[in-house]
């Protein structure tokens, strides 16, 4: 059982480490690149990119992280695994609340910059900031999960 443990807890850390990995390429590159860019292409660029993500690698990742990081900690409570259970726990909750960002806030805004009819400059006034401010969120969010994750596998000598 501690194989599969750790299988699962390398897993996580994968995971979490590519989806912190994207966040933080948003943040430090992809949103600086595009504030730029004129209204129009920036609304452009953010609809194809919010249509392009959603793809079973993006998913993989986005999902399998919390979850992996979940079934780690079950696996432990249940297992014969040792040491690291509070850097699992927190990095279980800090992915779980990147997820729940995500889909609370950032979601809807993407839904909104789709569906929303108005001139691109005001579509972009709406959007821009509060988007940049809650992917910063979500970015700190995913890496201090991450180094948790890291944290419980140095703590189990792994």
């Amino acid at each position: 059982m501690a194989v599969v443990s750790e299988a699962v807890l390398v897993a996580a850390v994968v995971g979490a480490g590519l989806i912190a990995g994207l966040f933080y390429a948003y943040t430090v590159s992809v949103m600086p690149g595009l504030a730029q860019a004129d209204d129009h292409t920036f609304v452009t660029a953010m609809r194809g990119i919010n249509v392009a993500i959603l793809n079973g690698w993006f998913m993989l990742s986005f999902l399998g992280a919390p979850l992996l990081a979940i079934a780690a900690v079950v696996l432990h409570l249940t297992g014969d695994a040792r040491g690291g259970l509070p850097w699992l726990v927190a990095g279980s909750v800090l992915l779980a609340a990147m997820l729940v960002v995500t889909g609370a806030i950032n979601v809807p805004m993407n839904n909104a910059l789709e569906k929303d009819t108005a001139d691109v400059a005001t579509l972009r006034a709406r959007f821009e900031k509060p988007w940049v401010r809650w992917n910063r969120a979500r970015t700190a969010l995913s890496a201090a999960g991450f180094g948790c994750l890291v944290a419980a596998l140095v703590a189990r000598g792994v």
